[in-house]
């Protein structure tokens, strides 16, 4: 039974996971959210057919219908992905899931709309190396509004600590200090933006191990990224967002606390 529910989660993050995809292909090109998927090569309608998540893109073999061109892997990635997390979301929360309807449905929506908002910050940062003020603002803001009805991932209507409050004020003070000392050349303030959140999001401690983590994926990337560019004379900007949050996916689903302090 369980096995079939975690794949009706993860069919459902599928299809959020979709509609992502329109999210970051449109935002800030004028366009709305609304309206029929077209081709982004030859710009010819898609038919309902050519819509389905992931199963569209394998069927047609990563290719337009109509002009050949192929179709970004961005889309099923981001789309399994995000049924990954929806899956791994009840997994955390499946025995509140089975004692309280209420109290998961609410737990569910909260924490899926923050990843979702993640998700889009990642790869909108990966594909222009900036993170959006207005994603960084609503992610704060819905981040902000947690710290009175969640208490280290649990559902608990209560009044916030003082370090509940600093929590995103000191997650987000390195990456400011980094961009002030080097005028944004060793990093944007973007990313201190987004910490602001993903600190009110995890708490301080879980915050700060979400941190240590990104730094370390961030230096192993970075190691490859470098022999790579060596071999084969390759210059790339490092977006330092994704790591933030994949560091941030990891700590919240094992609860991984390298500062338990608090």
């Amino acid at each position: 039974m369980t096995f079939i529910i975690t794949m009706i989660f993860f069919g459902f993050g599928v299809i959020i996971g979709s509609f992502l995809n329109v999210v970051i292909y449109r935002f800030n090109t004028g366009k709305t959210f609304g309206g029929r998927s077209v081709c982004m090569s030859c710009n010819r309608q898609l038919s309902w057919h050519e819509l389905i998540p992931v199963l569209s893109f394998a069927m047609q073999k990563g290719k337009c219908k109509g002009c050949k061109s192929k179709v970004s892997i961005q889309y099923p990635l981001v789309e399994i992905l995000t049924g990954f997390i929806f899956a791994a979301i009840f997994l955390k929360y499946q025995l509140l899931f089975w004692l309280n309807t209420v109290d998961f449905t609410i737990t569910l929506a909260y924490y899926a709309t923050l990843f979702s908002l993640l998700m889009v910050v990642a790869v909108y940062d990966i594909r222009h190396k900036i993170i959006p003020d207005v994603l960084s603002f609503v992610f704060g803001l819905v981040s902000f509004g947690g710290i009175f009805f969640f208490l280290n991932g649990n559902y608990y209507i209560h009044t916030p600590g003082l370090f509940e409050y600093l929590s995103g004020l000191i997650l987000a003070a390195p990456f400011a200090f980094f961009w002030l000392v080097s005028r944004g050349r060793w990093m944007g303030l973007g990313d201190a933006k987004l910490a602001l959140g993903l600190g009110w999001m995890l708490g301080l401690s879980f915050g700060l191990s979400a941190l240590v983590l990104a730094f370390w994926l961030g230096a192993l990337f970075g190691i490859i990224l470098l022999f790579i560019s060596k071999k084969h004379n390759i210059k790339s900007e490092i977006p330092f967002a994704p790591f933030l949050i994949i560091g941030t996916l990891l700590v919240f689903l094992f609860e991984m606390n390298f500062f338990p302090f608090y």
